[in-house]
């Protein structure tokens, strides 16, 4: 069974639905604004003949109908950066300011870091952290070529992480490692290879990196969890647990695209009504792949209700 098709009561127009996953991803590149302004990273596409539109819900994404992003010098430059759409939305809804304390928990290969390290006017302390220690080279060369300054990079385990002098963040992105569904336009394999069993194994994970998050996030923090799946149990169902154990609420977050609410019950399961706040984006919405963003505030006690080392056990313990 195409693990799509577990999803047809949740998703309307349902075969276009199906019909846009089965067709190519467009090539999309950020204007990356430490280097550059829309308006000279376009004035330097016509000069070099390179066709171009303008995403209609952000001016500093540009899909290349012709693709092949990196061959274009502003691209070599540090002026453009290769990023889908939708994984541009986690940085847009932390909305960091300059001079944040700001953690990526899942960072590499660098595009939301890099992304978050833009909006922070390249200020402030802005922490890489990735378990993969071969994908670190991609997240530093990222960040070399789009001049970010103000980045630390770690090889931490995110469910466990701390960092000596920073005791709380302003702000954390946990874009967990997932099933990757929503994948599937750029990545075929993600629907060949996917199974149940993975699904419920990765659960625990994700649990264990969102609770570390609330508990690295000062009181009045916020927190971002997003995936690239369409499992309700890697979605909502994490972020449900989350609010249960962790002194933390959601919060509304207008995204800028279409989106459709998050899940209040699925199958047998019921969920916080608050759940409605976060977003989920279906491929056929927008033209784009698929997503799932949640917003959360951390409470007054800054959501250290148990140790790291109990939000670990998570991956044992879904």
């Amino acid at each position: 069974m195409n693990p799509l098709e577990r999803y047809e009561p949740l998703v309307d127009e349902y075969e276009a639905f199906r019909d846009v996953c089965d067709r190519p991803l467009p090539s999309v590149v950020r204007v990356n604004g430490i280097k550059a302004d829309p308006d000279r990273v376009r004035a330097a596409l016509d000069r070099e003949g390179v066709s171009y539109e303008q995403v209609d819900w952000h001016d500093r994404l540009l899909q290349l109908p012709g693709g092949s992003p990196g061959t274009t010098w502003p691209y070599v430059h540090g002026w453009l950066h290769g990023q889908e759409e939708v994984s541009a939305l986690p940085a847009l809804a932390l909305d960091p300011d300059s001079g944040d304390r700001v953690l990526d928990s899942c960072a590499a290969p660098g595009s939301k870091t890099c992304h978050l390290a833009d909006l922070m006017d390249d200020s402030g302390i802005l922490v890489g952290n990735d378990n993969n220690l071969g994908r670190i080279s991609a997240l530093r060369h990222n960040a070399e070529r789009l001049g970010v300054s103000n980045v630390v990079v770690t090889n931490r385990d995110a469910r466990t992480f701390a960092l000596d002098g920073v005791t709380a963040f302003d702000g954390v992105v946990a874009d967990v490692p997932c099933s990757c569904e929503g994948t599937c336009r750029k990545n075929p394999d993600a629907l060949d290879n996917w199974s149940m069993n993975h699904v419920e194994g990765l659960v625990g994970v994700q649990k264990g990196i969102l609770r570390r998050a609330v508990q690295l996030t000062r009181p009045g923090g916020e927190v971002v969890y997003s995936t690239c799946t369409f499992a309700p149990e890697e979605n909502e169902g994490v972020v449900d647990h989350v609010l249960d154990v962790e002194g933390c609420e959601l919060v509304e977050w207008d995204a800028p695209l279409e989106t459709t609410a998050g899940l209040t019950e699925w199958q047998d399961e019921q969920f916080d009504d608050s759940l409605t706040k976060a977003h989920r984006v279906y491929p056929h919405f927008n033209d784009t792949g698929g997503f799932f963003v949640a917003k959360l505030r951390v409470g007054g006690d800054g959501g250290e209700t148990e140790t790291a080392d109990s939000a670990a056990d998570e991956e044992v313990g879904a």
